[in-house]
């Protein structure tokens, strides 16, 4: 009785202790019930909103810090959607979006239109408006289908640009049918609506990234990171409100605008995704639930009829235009249904339209009654539309995704052979271990977890300090890897040589690349340089990394990279195109591939392999290379593979790109991989490839491990 008395167990429960842990309680329930009997738990969250929601069993009411904390899951969803997405992936597929867009705002606006014109006789304004609210969709299924790690395919591409133009037309009609209503719509009307738009895109695309990278640049606190993705969120959603939009394009943009300073396999990103489906996104669905009244449906059939046909047009014209660009593009089945179960569910700007409609008063009846651009029964359609359409988008989104994901992974090579990729970070300064364990990170590959390795080499002498300091490295290093969803196997060994020390274990651990960061102010140092050289590089089947960071990886806006004539002949040449890749890839920079003309043919044969975007420019001579590496911008980074003496593609003037590197880019990143000149015996596919020169094969490798 205390207790009940302390807490004041009436309904609503106002007690923010309770709220709280009620809302924790649910969260954390429903992917594990649901789970067990295949139902999404994206589902179960809205129907437990329904429950618990004032038109269920009234146990909590839709007040602002329900809404608050959902409008920002809303905008997770959407911001998500827009920082994950693939920008090479995208720039290719950019007709496709345009062209599935279309298909699905034109299809479902017109069956709206009949349906609401004929069938429901509404005016022309209405009809217009109500049509607008089936050619929205939201993504709601988005982080389900990311959690399967197919976010990179082509139909998730396709559909997230599609979403993007879909929802800016939808919540146009929206703005012009406002206006409309209104009286206000002119010349003046279409100019400021057209200009702020565009103000508001050039804004956020544009100012946003020169603003994220002094950022990122200048502030290394993980907190602060991540409160600065939320300040942008934010202030690109208002922007967008301010513009005459809705918020979820400004978040949305934001995302697009910060793609390329949250590599996909960082730390940050790690928290970003971590924080919003673990908190925002699940509050944003119990919220929906919450708008769910199940007893309007047996109060009138005028209210089933105006469902009946919203879900007609609604699953019937996404079901349509999923169709139309699958046989388009000739997707696959399972291609096609992930497009539909996608774009099938209506939310987020359905219910923003819906909501805006409702709230407009055209006229008052001779009884007072006011005269609505769209009715109660709109209303309430409107909310069964949202629970069956993300009931559907949920259950089809979760089963097609579920299939593709198995067929990428029956065809990865890198993912059933461990041995292919073991990275070895040889750690000596405080300073550089984050640097080397988010490099390492991100050149290896998504399918892999426990192929990172960070090794310390104590003095035989054994003293207690020496000790102790390796412990701190090792375990910085562990932490840096755990931020990002990676484990990373820490490595302590005595040894009176450090060199001794570090070939060994690359022999016990069968190591494939070997990282060796270089401290920012001395850069190469002739005992350094002496030490490469003659010991790191005479291990004969192992990529040598040399990595200097000048700045976050993250603010790299484009990678020069230098190749010299005869490296494709190498044996580990292929391999190390692949780390290449792989830094392209995960960080989204443009990669400047300089390299003699048969070089150039090579990899313009299997660049679309790859999804990344590159250029390719003609280097004449090694020494039109070192002018370019000499010239590099700020936030431009070289990349340069080496050759040690004796291999086909060394050049004498390789002897001088250390002294270059320490005269002209102290500031900037750089990184030297020298490839291994044995074929690596883990690694068979690679070496048939490199023995019989067949480069579309190579391709066909190359897309594998990408996968």
């Amino acid at each position: 009785m205390i207790l009940l008395s302390i807490h004041n167990l009436s309904l609503p429960i106002e007690d923010p202790v309770l709220k709280f842990l009620l809302v924790l309680v649910i969260i954390l329930a429903a992917p594990l019930l649901l789970n067990k009997i295949k139902v999404p738990h994206l589902l179960g969250l809205i129907i437990a909103g329904a429950i618990i929601g004032p038109n269920g069993f009234n146990v909590l009411s839709r007040d602002s810090s329900i809404v608050v904390t959902g409008t920002t899951g809303l905008l997770y969803i959407m911001f998500l959607a827009g920082l994950e997405i693939d920008m090479g992936d995208f720039k290719k597929n950019k007709w496709k979006s345009l062209t599935f867009g279309i298909y699905t705002f034109t299809v479902p606006f017109v069956l709206g239109y009949l349906g609401g014109y004929y069938l429901l006789h509404f005016s022309m304004l209405t009809s217009i408006l109500f049509a607008s609210l089936f050619s929205s969709h939201t993504l709601i299924a988005y982080p389900l289908v990311s959690k399967l790690g197919i976010a990179k395919n082509k139909a998730v591409n396709i559909t997230v640009g599609g979403t993007m133009i879909t929802d800016i037309l939808a919540l146009l009609v929206l703005a012009v049918i406002v206006g409309m209503s209104q009286g206000d719509v002119g010349t003046e009307f279409w100019v400021k609506l057209s200009v702020s738009f565009v103000v508001f895109a050039l804004i956020v695309l544009i100012v946003f990234p020169i603003i994220g990278r002094w950022f990122f640049k200048r502030v290394d606190d993980k907190i602060s990171q991540y409160i600065f993705v939320l300040v942008m969120i934010y202030l690109a959603a208002m922007l967008a409100e301010l513009a005459g939009v809705e918020a979820i394009i400004g978040a949305f943009f934001a995302g697009l605008a910060l793609n390329r300073l949250i590599p996909h396999t960082s730390s940050l990103m790690n928290r970003v995704e971590f924080v919003g489906n673990a908190i925002f996104i699940p509050f944003f669905l119990i919220s929906v639930g919450m708008l769910i009244d199940f007893k309007v449906f047996f109060k009138s059939w005028e209210t089933l009829e105006v469902a009946g046909i919203m879900l007609v047009a609604s699953i019937g014209g996404k079901y349509l235009s999923a169709v139309a660009t699958q046989k388009t593009f000739r997707l696959t089945k399972e291609e096609g249904k992930l497009i539909f179960g996608l774009s099938s569910a209506s939310a987020a700007a359905t219910l923003a339209s819906v909501m805006v409609g409702y709230n407009i008063i055209l006229s008052e009846t001779e009884t007072g009654e006011p005269v609505r651009l769209l009715n109660e029964h709109v209303l309430n359609g409107s909310i069964l539309l949202i629970l069956i359409s993300c009931t559907i988008s949920s259950f089809i989104s979760m089963a097609s995704a579920q299939k593709i994901a198995e067929s990428d992974n029956e065809d990865t090579v890198s993912g059933n052979t461990h041995e292919e990729e073991n990275i070895l970070l040889a750690i000596n300064h405080e300073a550089t271990v984050e640097r080397m364990v988010n490099l390492g990170i991100l050149i290896k590959a998504h399918s892999n977890t426990e192929d990172l390795f960070a090794l310390n080499v104590i003095n035989e002498d054994k003293n207690e300090s020496s000790v102790k300091n390796a412990e701190k490295l090792l375990h910085q290093a562990a932490d840096a890897a755990a931020a990002a969803d990676v484990k990373l196997q820490a490595l302590k060994r005595y040894d009176n040589d450090v060199i001794n020390g570090v070939n060994n274990v690359i022999k016990e651990q069968k190591i494939t690349d070997l990282i060796i960061g270089l401290e920012d102010e001395k850069g190469f140092s002739p005992s350094f340089v002496y030490n490469l050289y003659n010991g790191y590089l005479q291990n004969d089947d192992v990529n040598v990394l040399v990595y200097h960071a000048a700045q976050p990886l993250s603010t790299i806006k484009k990678y020069a990279v230098m190749i010299p004539e005869n490296a494709h002949q190498e044996a580990g040449f292929f391999h190390a195109l692949l780390r290449v890749w792989n830094i392209a890839r995960n960080s989204g920079a443009t990669v400047v591939f300089y390299a003699p003309e048969n070089i150039i043919d090579i990899l313009q044969k299997i660049i679309k392999k790859a999804n990344i975007e590159a250029e390719f420019i003609i280097m004449s001579t090694w020494q039109d290379g070192e002018r370019t590496a000499a010239q590099l911008k700020d936030d431009e980074a070289l990349i340069i593979l080496m050759a040690k003496r004796g291999m086909k593609s060394y050049i004498p003037r390789m002897r001088l790109i250390p002294e270059l590197l320490n005269r002209n880019l102290s500031d900037n990143n750089y990184l030297l991989i020298f490839p291994f000149s044995e074929y690596d015996k883990n690694s068979p596919e690679i070496r048939s490839v490199g023995n019989h020169g067949d480069f579309v094969e190579i391709g066909n490798v190359i897309q594998k491990i990408f996968k």
